[in-house]
């Protein structure tokens, strides 16, 4: 009778390590997005700094920014310049685009005339 229910419990167990998988997985996912925003949003930052002192020293902000971002990461780069600020947005990677595309983070960075 003991090995019975042994064998029973193991295969209960099997079935609630199978119930408990999407709510796994969803953890997962989410502790990611939330690591790829904050690195998202480090990089935007590093980005509108670099364009910044690029438009100080009179030299393209744009160029700057695009060039202070990772290569992978410079297709999700969009910078503005209005005059002594530069804005920089940074979509976060996703596994879902229309979640990275809800997440997009912004950076600005301003110098001021001598």
């Amino acid at each position: 009778m003991t090995a019975a229910r042994s064998r029973g419990a193991s295969g209960q167990a099997s079935i609630e390590l199978l119930g408990a998988l999407p709510a796994v997985a969803m953890v997962g996912l989410v502790c990611f997005q939330l690591l790829a925003v904050g690195h998202a949003t480090v990089l935007a930052g590093a980005a509108a700094e670099a364009g910044a002192l690029a438009l100080a020293g009179g030299a393209s902000a744009s160029e700057a920014a695009l060039a202070a971002v990772p290569g992978a990461r410079r297709i999700d780069l969009r910078t503005e310049v209005d005059g002594g600020t530069v804005r920089v947005e940074l979509r976060p990677s996703s596994p879902i685009r229309a979640v990275g595309d809800a997440l997009v983070v912004e950076a600005r960075a301003s110098v001021r005339a001598p």
